[in-house]
């Protein structure tokens, strides 16, 4: 089935950036702020660590209240915040790292609560299509904060308004949302507008129990995990190690007083939107038509993706001192494949996850991506490199030396999520005939078209347990 026409009423993105500060103007807010590596990892750290602890209750507002106003005021308060960290002077630089905190507890929201809505707008390969479309706009809008970024601070010479553009197009998004985006009932994609089936709302703490118990859901998360490791790693510091890489190279002067020049943001921008698009929708092409002959294509298409893309960005990263064009082409095609699987993941939660209990899930995932993936990656990274770097000489190749090789755990942390895929895809039939359960708030059978029907019967001598969450 092809994918049907996409309707601009019914979607939401994620075109407004969440990550300004790393869009090009990290070498300026390090040396504005007298800040190193580690400190600089940091101000990511804590980004994250707010919308992780934010996700959960976004995730339990979105499960029981209005959706768009919950996503409503968290596009105000990270767009507010994120216009405040601007006019921070440099001996403040705690408020700084306050007002990052203050924007990952916005962006809460909108990661937690928006993917529900298409879940419940959307089913089966009409869903697939449009997570995909959803998922475009992630790594276009980290580009886009790049290429930005870079072109505000070497058009204004300062990198404050780098991060004033940012709440303008915040503010677009805010005013799409009120005026075209609908809050469905919950479920109602799977029961034809009705809403969930399922009857009395059941408690936050039996959500999270059954989610624990739903294996396809915790393979699922720990996989997204390691993409969010890597992802978060990549993004906020590859445009300094690609500087690096051109000073020593002879390419360019070192950075000794902002605003610094590094052409490597617009490069790495321009990269990460390219591969982000295609990879995208190569993903989620892909799946959607391999499903049809196999029911676990999606963990499978992801499993894959991620174990060829170690390789990809270990090769990136120890040839860079060597061949500067070679480490750019596999450090974009490290960037394809782990795009290739955003909108898939996504699509996998959806299908095995009752619909009264996507949010929740959805938070769930957030918040234990982020403990463990991009709140400690550019921390972690950051640490590595400057422990290294206290042990050698302070010369410019033992500094990009060091940031080379703390990346080099990255290459390992993606093939560890290559498997945790594969083992999603051993639990996923189960979990979903589980979740297609009558009385769990999805369909009875008779909401069911007959694809479903068959599917549903050949999944039924999986052994599934049909205990309702």
């Amino acid at each position: 089935m092809p994918c049907a026409p996409f309707d601009a009423r019914r979607a939401t993105s994620r075109f407004a950036s969440t990550v300004p500060l790393s869009a090009g103007v990290l070498l300026d807010v390090q040396t504005f702020f007298h800040i190193s590596d580690s400190d600089a990892g940091l101000l990511q750290t804590v980004f994250i660590g707010c919308l992780l602890l934010s996700a959960p209750v976004f995730g339990y507002l979105g499960d029981r209240h209005s959706r768009k106003a919950t996503m409503g005021f968290g596009i105000l308060l990270w767009s507010g915040a994120g216009l405040a960290g601007s006019f921070i002077p440099r001996q403040y630089a705690w408020l700084f790292f306050l007002s990052r905190g203050t924007m990952g507890t916005g962006s809460g929201s909108y990661a937690t609560i928006a993917p529900t809505v298409l879940g419940d707008l959307f089913v089966r390969d009409q869903r697939t299509c449009v997570l995909a479309a959803f998922y475009i706009f992630i790594p276009v809008g980290s580009g886009l904060g790049y290429v930005l970024g870079s072109a505000v601070t070497a058009l204004t010479g300062s990198w404050r308004w780098a991060l004033r553009i940012m709440p303008c197009l915040e503010a677009v998004a805010l005013i799409l949302l009120i005026l075209l985006v609908p809050d469905p009932p919950r479920g109602a994609a799977e029961t034809q507008g009705e809403g969930s089936a399922g009857g009395s709302r059941s408690s936050w703490f039996k959500d999270v129990r059954y989610l624990g118990r739903n294996w396809s859901f915790v393979w699922l998360t720990l996989g997204v995990t390691a993409m969010a490791f890597v992802a978060g790693a990549l993004g906020f510091w590859a445009p300094k190690f690609l500087l690096e890489a051109r000073v020593v190279h002879g390419l360019q002067p070192p950075c000794l007083q902002e605003p610094c020049s590094n052409p490597d943001s617009l490069i790495f921008g321009s990269l990460t939107i390219i591969t982000g698009v295609i990879g995208v929708i190569l993903g989620a092409e892909v799946a959607r038509r391999y499903k049809k002959a196999n029911p676990r294509a999606e963990p499978l298409i992801c499993a894959s993706s991620l174990l060829a893309a170690a390789p990809c960005l270990y090769l990136a990263l120890v040839l860079a001192p060597t061949n500067l064009l070679v480490s750019y082409v596999f450090l974009a095609l490290g960037e394809l494949l782990l795009s290739c699987n955003w909108a898939v993941a996504a699509d996998i939660l959806l299908s095995v996850v009752v619909p009264r209990c996507r949010g929740t899930a959805e938070a769930l995932q957030i918040t234990v991506g982020h403990i463990l993936g991009d709140a400690g990656s550019p921390y972690l990274m950051g640490l590595i490199s400057s422990a290294l770097r206290a042990r050698r000489p302070d010369t410019y190749l033992q500094r990009f030396l060091s940031l080379q090789q703390s990346f080099l755990c990255c290459a390992f942390v993606v093939a560890l999520g290559g498997g945790c895929f594969l083992l999603t895809a051993l639990y996923l039939e189960r979990d979903w005939a589980r979740a297609w359960q009558p009385g769990t708030g999805t369909p009875d059978s008779k909401d069911v078209d007959s694809k479903d029907l068959e599917r549903q019967a050949l999944l039924s001598g999986t052994g599934a347990s049909t205990e309702e969450p």
